[in-house]
């Protein structure tokens, strides 16, 4: 039997080549016991046939919940009273329907279900409702329904996202304004959108789409998965929101939360039908130690059709063109990787590995592409488990990404606990192009998490304190000039490294001043810092504009140029007590000289013969620099003695500065 890719082109893999093949036969076995000879898309359309949907002159509700004795519909139709007229009936297999002339129920009414089950009873929203709204005064949640006269018309239905490298914005509707409140889809498309387009990334990355009861949970404590949240607008705005931004080139992604639901009962999918193990694993299996949650079971079929035919809807109904998918490490091992090193290949290999949720992803990643080629699938992974984002054909699990989750965890560490004279350069590009062959990554210096309360952003752990009095760029400051410098280099150093694909945060890349902190008891409710100080960047009396136009241009030469989608990073040199760094990528040559002191004059690079201009240069004034580099000159190599010599790109290199050049054809 031949060997899978993955296997073939890692020896290290051969001891465990039972296991995964183990695995992948497995998941084939789990994949026809629940399709029963139908496709991967016929069988995720759940959301077709569950939850409200209008038939004519009728309305049909149905619902899935094997442990309940009875479901009443209740709303404002009928007061939130129990009603024959109003009941749902068993039609098997734990099955509910209810049929309804579209004259008892209307646009805008609000709803819910009371089910009844041996020895309890609760309201419930239905899990595969499409619209969930909370009353701004008792904070209730409640189903509602939503049928519009006219349906969203597409202006882009056959936009495609681009097959270039995803240059990321990772964004939250909510706190995406400037002020105090929860901003909505309308203002994202109005006043952020375009600063995305400006900005050059080709892929916007949305956290907090799916309903949650709690703003605070960044949206990863999920209540209703169907349904998109209503605080931030309706469904047809974050349609337009979508569109708009198809218009404008931008692909959009969503954080897909499967690997964890809320606890809660009224508004969530605990207990649903008087049992924790409709949906979830019972007993410790089934709750999350660390996150307070429910884990799904995705053992059964009733639950992976209700996860997978969420994957289809919001390819379809909302025209997402891919997910991030949140906590797969924690999906992937019985113990959640919580606490665990995975320092050799025997961690990946042994009994610890869930097999059914491996089956999930190789379904759901199946699933993704069979509707749309061109979609991203991207894994939130930190255990480095091999095979992730390798192809599925070639023995992997069939991400396309997956996240570098060690390089914003490495700038931290580095950051926090060694000073800048003494970075080791040699060790800095190792750790940013440490991965796999078969693998691509989405490579970043930092994304939300790093921006949290009880953490800080690079910008604030280089500046600090001096970023709220000495930011003016007629305040010189010799701290501030610092972390400038550095912000600029490190996330040039990140994305120049980027193994595949690359992400920002929003706000970040002007180097935003403030932690996230959403509303919660224990700042008084307080938005004052679940948003975006865009007023920063836009005045240009201020040095934030500086890291912005850089970033800009960054963003634009690796677009323009497809940097990242060229595989390999190559070491060219690197002088650990200079804190030189040389490496190229293509035509492009990069440059770095960390050290804080010491600029170097005719500093020789070793290189073939060859000619360079330089394209991007940290040090010019617009980005904040001293504008000491002359970059209207042709850099041309130099023989180091008589023909056949080595030769040296002899450079001026002022310190903290880089350098990106690119190689002049014959």
């Amino acid at each position: 039997m031949k060997l899978p890719k993955i296997i073939r082109n890692d020896s290290y893999l051969e001891p465990f080549s039972s296991a995964i093949i183990g695995r992948l036969n497995a998941a084939q076995m789990k994949e026809k016991e629940i399709l029963q000879g139908k496709s991967m898309p016929d069988f995720s359309q759940g959301h077709k046939w569950y939850g409200l949907h209008r038939d004519g002159n009728q309305w049909i509700i149905r619902d899935w919940a094997p442990n309940a004795t009875e479901i009443f519909l209740i709303g404002q139709f009928n007061e939130w009273q129990e009603n024959p007229e109003y009941a749902l009936r068993p039609v098997g297999s734990g099955n509910w329907e209810l049929t309804l002339s579209t004259e008892k129920i209307g646009h805008n009414d609000l709803y819910a279900f009371s089910t009844h089950w041996n020895g309890g009873q609760g309201k419930r929203i239905p899990a595969w409702a499409n619209r969930v709204v909370q009353d701004d005064y008792t904070k209730i949640f409640n189903a509602q329904v939503w049928a519009p006269e006219n349906d969203y018309r597409w202006k882009n239905s056959g936009f495609q996202r681009s097959t270039e490298a995803p240059l990321i914005y990772e964004a939250h509707i909510g706190m995406a304004g400037e002020g105090e409140r929860v901003h909505t889809y309308n203002e994202f498309r109005t006043d952020i959108l375009p600063r995305v387009q400006r900005a050059g990334y080709n892929t916007i990355q949305f956290m907090a789409i799916p309903e949650h009861p709690y703003y605070g949970s960044f949206g990863y404590h999920v209540s209703s998965f169907f349904a998109a949240s209503s605080r931030f607008g309706t469904p047809e705005e974050l349609k337009e929101l979508v569109d708009e931004a198809h218009s404008m080139g931008i692909s959009v992604i969503m954080d897909l939360v499967h690997s964890h639901a809320v606890k809660n009962e009224n508004e969530g999918l605990g207990k649903y039908d008087g049992t924790r193990w409709q949906f979830f694993h019972d007993g410790p299996r089934g709750e999350h130690p660390a996150w307070d949650s429910y884990c799904f079971n995705y053992g059964k079929p009733e639950v992976l059709h209700f996860l997978l035919s969420n994957i289809r809807y919001w390819l379809e109904e909302y025209r997402f063109d891919g997910f991030r998918f949140d906590g797969v490490t924690s999906m992937l091992y019985y113990d959640h990787g919580l606490g665990k090193a995975f320092t050799c290949y025997d961690d990946y290999f042994n009994a610890g590995l869930d097999q059914e949720a491996f089956s999930y992803f190789i379904m759901a990643n199946k699933l993704i592409h069979e509707i749309n080629p061109n979609a991203l699938s991207i894994a939130e992974e930190m255990s480095g488990l091999p095979g992730l984002a390798t192809p599925q054909k070639d023995g992997g699990m069939g991400f396309d990404y997956r996240m570098a989750m060690g390089v914003p965890d490495f700038w931290i560490k580095l950051i926090k606990e060694v000073s800048d004279e003494n970075w080791d350069v040699g060790y800095i590009l190792h750790e940013l192009t440490s991965k796999r062959l078969d693998e691509k990554v989405v490579s970043y210096a930092e994304s939300h998490d790093q921006a949290l309360v009880g953490d800080k952003t690079i910008i604030f752990r280089l500046i600090d304190k001096e970023m709220y009095y000495s930011m003016r760029k007629d305040q010189p400051n010799l701290a501030v000039e610092r972390g400038i410098a550095l912000h600029k280099m490190i996330r040039l150093a990140t994305l120049s490294c980027a193994g595949g694909a690359y992400l920002n945060f929003m706000g970040n890349e002007f180097g935003h001043p403030e932690w996230i902190d959403f509303p919660r008891e224990g700042n008084g409710w307080s938005y004052k810092h679940a948003r975006r100080l865009w007023s920063l960047e836009d005045n240009k009396d201020l040095k934030y504009c500086w890291l912005c136009d850089f970033d800009r241009e960054m963003i634009n030469l690796v677009r323009g140029s497809k940097l990242i989608e060229i595989p390999e990073v190559e070491w060219v040199y690197d002088q650990k007590d200079n804190q030189i760094l040389a490496y190229s990528r293509g035509n492009y040559l990069f440059v770095f000289n960390f050290n804080p002191l010491q600029s170097f004059v005719d500093f020789g690079i070793p290189m073939k013969e060859s000619k360079f201009s330089v394209v991007l240069n940290t040090d010019e004034d617009r980005f904040g620099g001293q504008n000491r580099i002359d970059d209207s000159l042709v850099y041309a190599t130099h023989p180091e003695g008589g023909p056949g010599s080595q030769h040296y790109l002899l450079l001026y290199l002022p310190a903290r500065t880089a350098l990106v050049l690119q190689k002049q054809k014959k």
